[in-house]
C-alpha cells in the first residue's frame, strides 16, 4: 500500500479525545489531524514523538490531515509504526491478490467486507470451486511493551470476542476461518495476547483456535513511502 502523497512530517503535541491529534510540523504550522484509530494507543502518544500525517484535497473534510506514523524508540533505535486501523485490510488484500501470504494462496476470487454471522461484516472472503469459502477477519497491532514482542490488543475489544466467535461458527458450518493479526511494525519477532489487558480476549482466542479458527501474524516493511506485508511471525 503506498501513500497518495508525500507525508508531512512533525512532532506530536497531544492526541485528545480517541480521534484528534494536535501536531507541530517541521516548517512550524500548528494543526489539528484527524487520528484514525479508536483503541488506547498504549505507548504510542509521548508528546513530541516524531509523526508523519497525509493530507486530503477534499473540500468537506474539517480536517484536511491524517495521522498516519509514528517514530517509536524502546531502547534499541527509533522504529516506524503505523497507527491508522483503515490501512490493515488494504494491506492484506494486497498482499493476497500477490500471493505473498503462502497460507491464504489457491483461491479464485477476493471480497472484501461481505455480510455474515448475526450481524457483521468480514473483512475478506476468499472462495475457489474447489477449496470452498474462508472467512479472514484482519486486526491492527502496534503494541510492543517489550523489543521484539507485538501484542493485542491494547484496550479492552468486546467486538474482537464478537469476531472470534463468529468465525467459529463459520468452522463449525463447514468453511475455514483464518484471523489475520497484521504488526503495522518491522521490529516484531513474535505475537503475544495482551492478557493482563484483555483475559477475556485472550481467552476466546484460545477457544476459537480450539475449535479450528486459523491464527495468522505478520509484520509488516515500514517506510514514509508506503506499508507492505512482511513476513509471518509466531504467536507465542
Amino acid at each position: 500500500m503506498k501513500f497518495p502523497s508525500p507525508l508531512l512530517r512533525g512532532r506530536l503535541v497531544k492526541r485528545y479525545k480517541r480521534f484528534l491529534a494536535d501536531v507541530v510540523l517541521d516548517d512550524g504550522t500548528e494543526l489539528t489531524a484527524t487520528c484514525p484509530n479508536t483503541g488506547s494507543m498504549m505507548g504510542l502518544t509521548a508528546p513530541g514523538s516524531p509523526v508523519w500525517l497525509s493530507q486530503s484535497d477534499s473540500p468537506t473534510r474539517k480536517y484536511p490531515h491524517t495521522w498516519e506514523l509514528i517514530e517509536n524508540d524502546l531502547g534499541h533505535g527509533p522504529q516506524l509504526v503505523g497507527i491508522n486501523t483503515n490501512h490493515p485490510n488494504k494491506i492484506v488484500s494486497e498482499a493476497i491478490e500477490a500471493k505473498k501470504v503462502p497460507e491464504l494462496n489457491g483461491y479464485a476470487s477476493l471480497k472484501r467486507e461481505v455480510k455474515y454471522g448475526a450481524s457483521s461484516r468480514v473483512d475478506i472472503l476468499l472462495d475457489d470451486p474447489k477449496r470452498g469459502l474462508a472467512y479472514v477477519e484482519i486486526k491492527n497491532v502496534h503494541l510492543m511493551r517489550r523489543t521484539g514482542l507485538a501484542e493485542f490488543p491494547d484496550s479492552v475489544t468486546e467486538r474482537g470476542v464478537k469476531h472470534l466467535e463468529e468465525l467459529a461458527s463459520m468452522v463449525a458450518s463447514g468453511h475455514r476461518a483464518v484471523m489475520v493479526y497484521l504488526i503495522q511494525r518491522a521490529d516484531a519477532q513474535s505475537l503475544a495476547m495482551a492478557a493482563d489487558i484483555d483475559p477475556t480476549y485472550a481467552k476466546a482466542l484460545t477457544i476459537a483456535q480450539k475449535l479450528g479458527v486459523e491464527a495468522l501474524a505478520y509484520c509488516c516493511r515500514m517506510s514514509v513511502e508506503g506499508i507492505e506485508l512482511d513476513k509471518a511471525v509466531p504467536l507465542v
